[in-house]
């Protein structure tokens, strides 16, 4: 389960990163409301954990023009705002709960834990270019050409997901890093080099006409053969 999480107070990020991948959720933190905006709309979460004093932009304006655009991930307000009429202005705005702060973990958990289960019920994605198909349920990467599917690790999904809302573009590495391994991350730079090797094994044993490319100096890009 994928988990957005736009707080700027970089000690308590780092902290609620680590609880929550010790729970065994893929996080992607960052800390300005117009990234958080940016995220929200172009990748596929299962829950967003929003501030509301945030620079850039603030809370309610990120969730509002989340709903505003059909955005529909629940959305977990946490903030030193408790007061009545803010708490009534977040859940009002689209909010699914709000916690201030300061909070118990336990009771963080619990929270996040309700406003997914929701989403149980909800149809998943398919994302698609050319002859591939990703299932955001299954993890499969599928070529309706030849009918073969293929299981894809946890970064590839997020690798080949990144690709697949972006087709056609010359995505740099930057990008796909902060995008695929966080803004934090510690992990080496050649390991975007590593994945894309991977996918690139398994989009060819799909036997898919989808290649990708990578174009000197600038980064990759996921094209059409031909």
């Amino acid at each position: 389960m994928r988990i957005l999480l736009v707080e700027d107070e970089k000690r308590l990020s780092s902290a609620l990163q680590k609880l929550l991948q010790k729970e065994r959720y893929e996080v992607d933190a960052v800390y300005t409301g117009t990234d958080g905006l940016d995220y929200a709309l172009t990748e596929g979460y299962d829950a967003v954990i929003l501030d509301v004093m945030l620079p850039g932009m603030d809370g309610f304006e990120v969730l509002r023009r989340m709903r505003e655009q059909k955005i529909a991930t629940p959305v977990l307000m946490l903030t030193a705002r408790g007061g009545v009429e803010d708490r009534v202005h977040g859940l009002t705005a689209g909010a699914d709960y709000y916690l201030p702060k300061p909070f118990d973990t336990s009771e963080l958990m619990a929270c996040l834990k309700v406003i997914t289960r929701r989403g149980d019920a909800v149809p998943r994605m398919t994302l698609s270019f050319g002859d591939v198909e990703l299932s955001e349920g299954e993890g499969k990467l599928r070529c309706t050409a030849t009918g073969k599917d293929v299981k894809l690790g946890a970064k590839e999904y997020q690798l080949m997901e990144f690709f697949l809302r972006n087709p056609g573009q010359i995505l740099p590495r930057e990008t796909i890093q902060e995008r695929v391994w966080g803004y934090d991350s510690e992990a080496e730079y050649n390991n975007l080099e590593v994945y894309v090797s991977f996918l690139r094994k398994k989009l060819t044993f799909v036997g898919s006409g989808v290649k990708l490319k990578a174009t000197r100096g600038l980064g990759y890009s996921l094209e059409v053969e031909g």
